[in-house]
């Protein structure tokens, strides 16, 4: 049966891929991206793959804008959009580790207290929130954007036990290193404010990390897997062997020396 969903960070990557393989299955889809040149690229991008897509500007730091987005009542809502920005925790301009809050945690979470509440009120429906290979384990220098995943990964367990009572599904998908840009740009963004004669720590090179990038077909796969699945898993993790990094992370934290 066709359900509606609504996909936040619909531009590029993750999201974009999702909306329009959920499309050709015949789901209703709200495609979100924050800006209007985003908004028509992605329409046209609809049109050149013979898929119906409702394509919404959403800026998550724009009230206005949640609004409107909240105005639709959707079976579904997957909290995808996201920034990264990379940096030493005792360098990082505080303007930009708020702003990756604001994207990555508020401006989600003000968006599902808008929509929950239709959820629950016919008891069914589905978040899936986009947290991170780096919701679980930390990378040196993505601290910023880790803390904000790691904040996902509380909510959306939180709200898992919370909603469950009432007929809806909370979970997770935890990209790993994948070619869509997005950790591209992660690795970029620090150039405008970083003096190296300043810094308290230096900047390593990212480079090497972002040699070999897996194909994102296999997350969005995943993704809509999570999606339209009668009985998701809580967690998704791609790449495979992400999982057992991630695993073995976990562990550690209980075992190494301060």
């Amino acid at each position: 049966m066709p359900q509606k969903t609504l996909i936040t960070g619909a531009s590029s990557g993750f999201g974009r891929g999702t909306a329009l393989e959920l499309a050709r299955q015949g789901q209703e889809v709200i495609a979100a991206a924050e800006t209007w040149p985003q908004v028509r690229s992605l329409r046209e991008d609809a049109r050149a793959a013979e898929v119906d897509l409702t394509v919404i500007k959403l800026n998550l730091r724009d009230d206005i804008d949640i609004a409107h987005a909240a105005s639709f009542d959707v079976d579904t809502l997957v909290l995808n959009a996201g920034v990264m920005e990379g940096g030493a925790v005792v360098d990082i301009p505080l303007q930009r580790v708020r702003e990756s809050f604001d994207i990555n945690v508020f401006g989600h979470l003000e968006l599902v207290q808008a929509i929950a509440p239709k959820m629950i009120e016919r008891q069914q429906g589905r978040i899936v929130w986009t947290s991170s290979m780096g919701g679980i384990l930390v990378v040196p220098f993505l601290g910023a954007y880790c803390a904000t995943k790691h904040a996902i990964e509380a909510l959306a367990g939180s709200m898992k036990a919370e909603l469950e009572p009432f007929g809806i599904k909370v979970a997770t998908v935890n990209p790993g290193v994948f070619n869509t840009g997005f950790n591209d740009t992660g690795a970029e963004s620090y150039v405008q404010w970083y003096d190296a004669e300043t810094a308290q720590v230096p900047m390593p090179d990212f480079g090497p990390s972002l040699a070999d990038q897996a194909d994102p077909q296999e997350m969005i796969d995943a993704m809509v897997e999570t999606i339209v699945s009668e009985d998701p898993d809580y967690r998704t993790m791609r790449p495979q062997e992400t999982v057992a990094a991630a695993k073995q992370w976990q562990e550690t934290e209980w075992t190494q020396k301060a």
